[in-house]
């Protein structure tokens, strides 16, 4: 079930412009170049900004998501005619064979359900040629980043072209183990609807995700840092074996 930021329609249509700095794709750009990578799987891929990125670059993408609004949005995009979108998720994938899976930014820890996140361990694993790679990432536990999640310090208020002014914040609303739930607010100024998005996410240790990586058949090649948030995120980054 994906949350209302990325499910409500009104929401999904001002989600990049509430979030316009994408700079964490970067470095998933460069490893997509390194590897020479001509065919993609984007993991929760949402309003498709990565997926749309490496398709102006050539290369044939794969988008699945299981909020259909997002995916809404991300096929409206210029561009968005040459990427397979798919609404759904990585345990119910149909054939493939890319040479690199990814999930950005919370995709992730979007998934709290061990079985789920198996899945989709499994899924990726599945739709990778031999020798393909899986990268994505998580924050570190120990950096505690929902202390800061609050109105005093999340507060905002965007201009949105067509929509007018909307403010937002996040409340934390609970820490129960590794899952943090939080609630974003967004107000319209235009028409005083305010509309609510409750997530959680979840959050694995370092040690956690490796011997998952390991237990579902991948290599580990490397676990390094968000070169853009170094000591608040763990970025994993392991391979299909050729053989096996």
């Amino acid at each position: 079930m994906a949350d209302e930021i990325f499910n409500d329609p009104r929401l999904a249509r001002i989600y990049d412009l509430l979030d316009p700095d994408r700079g964490d794709l970067d470095a998933y750009l460069r490893l997509a170049d390194g590897l020479g990578a001509r065919r993609v799987l984007d993991i929760g891929c949402g309003t498709g900004v990565f997926a749309l990125l490496l398709a102006e670059r050539g290369v044939e993408v794969v988008g699945v998501d299981p909020a259909r609004a997002s995916l809404e949005v991300a096929r409206a995009k210029p561009g968005g005619d040459r990427v397979r979108w798919i609404h759904g998720d990585a345990t119910a994938l149909p054939p493939l064979r890319v040479d690199l899976a990814t999930m950005t930014a919370n995709a992730a820890q979007e998934i709290v359900d061990s079985d789920a996140w198996r899945g989709t361990l499994r899924g990726a694993h599945e739709a990778l040629r031999p020798g393909g790679t899986f990268v994505f990432e998580t924050r570190d536990p120990a950096a505690r980043a929902w202390e800061r999640w609050n109105r005093t310090e999340t507060y905002g208020v965007t201009d949105v072209p067509g929509t007018g002014e909307v403010e937002s914040w996040v409340d934390l609303t609970e820490v129960d183990g590794p899952l943090v739930t939080f609630r974003w607010h967004y107000v319209f100024r235009a028409d005083g609807q305010e509309l609510t998005s409750d997530s959680t996410l979840r959050y694995r240790e370092r040690e956690e995700v490796e011997a998952d990586l390991t237990a579902e058949g991948y290599t580990l090649t490397e676990t390094r840092d968000a070169p853009d948030r170094p000591g608040r995120e763990f970025v994993f980054v392991a391979t299909r074996p050729e053989r096996g």
